[in-house]
């Protein structure tokens, strides 16, 4: 009986391979028109037919996706088992999920989505256990859950709240004053705001944008000039005060921070996503030109708190594991710098400040340990959590007898702990109502050994008792970039992988902050190929551990982890089955000249410069598509609102790629309208693109998925 099962499962396993066969082979990508595009690179000539790809708001390009979109959608329509990883999906994320509070003088404010609420909604409730009421709730702004509400910041009389409203996706940002007591709208509305929080000040606050820009470029053009104004409440966003800019550098963010005293305003400059300027005016003395506190853009800055005139700033100055320093405002004296929290051989990840106390996070082997102290960093004790994970929050204001943080796992969906700060006691405050049972699962951690022999360090995932035979269907996703850590987290939508059989690998690759500023620096500019070879060798090891085999492998990795997923197929082809690319940086050579991509060059260099070019071209993944490979079957993901890596990426390496291969793999897009980069994207939309990135990804396996 047991032989005539396997050799039934064998059939059915052919069976399906040889359907998917005969619905590839039929498959017909649209015919991409090809221009004469050629630029010269320091005496290179490199082709680039597909560059009118790049005007995403022409007549031609929407064209384009609607044809690349029809052969995309038709294919996934064909995968029998689609709408029941859909039902399974929307079953699964049906569950209360809760933000961490902030407290607002009586008033308590969190996020709560109910379960299958496209738009989380803003609650508030007086004190810890008043009853809960509806701030605003998005939902009701647009049908189709598009609109992303969040809290920009309260005036320090907690009287009022700035808005920060996202619309399909785009980082244009629109900023509205609420009434608190009221929880009603002012007139105020301020416009062409970006990357931009409120910090109040009075009866105003401060917040960042750039020039309006020319219509139809909203998505794509340059973004220069960004500016900090004052906005007085009841005025007109013309009347606002310009209160810095910088004429003789248009590529820099600003961003401001007033002391929570009202005594400090702070500049925060940066030429791109790493290295900071700090500059300080003192308000209370009604100075009227700042002064440069600490000069950019070689280590990162941030002010946590203030004691008087004395200022503590979380930094990597000569601490590549961060620090927390003390320094008049006046002026930071470098040669005997206080360290209220000295560097150690762990990573400090981040430092709060409530309740007249310091909070202070570290990773340890990527996993969230924190420590209370007093504001000298002195009687420093260890929080305890619930397991290992992650730990974020522990933020609040100097009168607070409490914090509220949230904790999570890999199999501990998120859950909300108010801490007492005197006691050092900790309450479950929100919990996730989910029928999930965490003891059916197992996470593990291991290290394995990079192409240079450096220890990468991954999380696997996957039900208790799986058999380790070199044939699970396996996702391994990974980012490697910018100093973001990737930390244990709980996601419903991984279910459904791991309840078929499957194991999710996360991998924690150099360019990341995971050990500090060594880790990160380890693999950017010049030393960015480290990066993917960390996520090849983990590929290679889950293969040989007999985890998974090469025809069992996917890859997946969003923005700089799209870049990832890009050059790695294009480096090794035959490691992977399948390949998901999403909302990449997949065109090394131009991505500086869109949007804000001109603040990566920190990270990846630029193709301006002779030795940037070398270094870019060698793994920019559209540059290195070569002719007559079977790649892997590929779903590049991307959307039209996303102004942050823009569309022309994903497109341009598409057109290429279905040019290219040669096989009987699918290679297709799969464009998103009214979304953007990832954030603020409606439930709706994220059931729906995971369903396909599952479904895509079992078919090309080869597996069934049951009803």
């Amino acid at each position: 009986m047991k032989l005539l099962y396997i050799s039934a499962l064998a059939l059915l396993a052919f069976a399906c391979a040889r359907k998917q066969e005969q619905t590839q082979e039929a498959l017909t990508y649209p015919k991409t028109e090809k221009g004469t595009q050629t630029d010269d690179y320091f005496g290179t000539q490199i082709a680039d037919p597909y560059r009118w790809l790049e005007e995403d708001t022409s007549a031609k390009t929407k064209a384009w996706v609607e044809e690349e979109n029809k052969v995309t959608f038709s294919y996934l329509e064909k995968i029998p088992f689609r709408d029941a990883i859909k039902k399974h999906l929307t079953k699964l994320v049906d569950y209360s999920r809760y933000g961490t509070p902030q407290r607002a003088g009586e008033y308590l404010f969190f996020t709560k989505n109910n379960g299958l609420q496209n738009q989380p909604v803003i609650y508030y409730q007086k004190g810890n256990s008043g009853e809960p009421k509806v701030f605003i709730d998005p939902n009701k702004i647009s049908a189709d859950g598009t609109v992303s509400v969040n809290l920009g910041g309260f005036s320090h009389d907690k009287k009022y709240v700035a808005v920060v409203t996202g619309k399909s996706g785009s980082d244009w940002q629109e900023i509205t004053v609420y009434d608190i007591a009221t929880a009603m709208p002012l007139p105020d509305k301020l416009e062409w705001v970006k990357f931009s929080g409120a910090a109040w000040r009075g009866n105003g606050f401060y917040y960042s944008a750039y020039p309006k820009p020319v219509k139809g470029t909203e998505f794509s053009s340059r973004n220069e000039f960004h500016r900090v104004y004052f906005h007085k409440l009841g005025e007109a966003q013309e009347k606002d005060e310009l209160v810095y800019e910088d004429r003789t550098h248009p590529l820099r963010y600003h961003g401001a921070d007033v002391s929570d005293d009202e005594r400090f305003l702070f500049i925060y400059a940066s030429e791109g996503t790493d290295g900071t300027e700090l500059l300080v005016r003192n308000l209370a003395k009604n100075e009227k030109s700042f002064r440069t506190l600490f000069p950019g853009f070689k280590y990162n800055y941030t002010v946590v708190d203030n004691i008087g005139d004395d200022l503590l700033v979380f930094t990597n100055n000569k601490a590549p594991n961060y620090c927390l320093l003390k320094t008049p405002y006046t002026g930071f004296n470098e040669s005997k710098p206080e360290y209220v929290i000295p560097e150690k051989e762990e990573l400090l990840e981040a430092v709060t400040s409530a309740g007249g106390h310091l909070f202070a996070g570290y990773l340890k082997d990527v996993t969230s340990r924190i420590y209370q102290s007093g504001l000298d960093g002195k009687n420093m004790k260890e929080i305890a959590l619930p397991s290992l994970g992650t730990a974020s929050g522990f933020g609040g204001e100097k009168g607070d007898k409490d914090v509220f943080f949230t904790f999570t796992g890999f199999t501990y969906p998120p859950s909300v702990f108010k801490y007492d700060i005197a006691s050092g006691e900790s309450t479950v405050f929100f919990k996730s109502n989910i029928a999930f049972n965490p003891d059916d699962y197992e996470t593990k951690q291991v290290f394995y050994p990079s192409k240079d022999g450096t220890k990468v360090p991954m999380f696997l995932v996957y039900k208790k008792g799986l058999e380790l035979n070199g044939n699970n269907p396996t996702l391994l996703y990974g980012y490697g970039g910018f100093n973001i850590n990737l930390t244990p987290a709980f996601s419903a939508f991984n279910l459904e992988l791991l309840n078929n059989g499957g194991i999710y690998a996360l991998a924690n690759l150099r360019g990341g902050g995971e050990y500090g500023e060594k880790w990160h620096k380890a693999g950017m500019l010049g030393n960015k190929q480290n990066v993917f070879d960390d996520f090849i060798a983990g590929a290679e090891y889950l293969v040989k551990e007999k985890y998974t085999s090469k025809d069992r492998l996917a890859v997946s990795g969003g923005s700089n982890g799209g870049l990832l997923v890009g050059a790695c197929l294009t480096q090794r082809p035959d490691l992977f089955k399948v390949a998901f690319p999403a909302v990449g940086v997949l065109d090394m050579l131009r991505y500086h000249k869109f949007t804000v991509g001109w603040g990566w060059a920190v990270e990846y260099g630029s193709s301006d410069s002779a030795s940037g070019f070398q270094n870019l071209v060698k793994y920019s993944p559209l540059h290195n598509l070569k002719e007559g490979v079977n790649y892997p079957a590929t779903m590049v993901t991307t959307a039209d609102h996303d102004d942050r890596v823009v569309p022309a990426h994903s497109f341009k390496f598409i057109a290429t790629l279905q040019e290219k291969h040669k096989g009987p793999n699918p290679v297709l897009i799969r464009i998103d309208t009214k979304a953007g980069h990832g954030a603020g994207k409606s439930l709706a939309k994220v059931i729906d693109e995971k369903a396909d990135v599952w479904a895509f990804m079992f078919y090309n396996m080869g597996i069934t998925v049951k009803e």
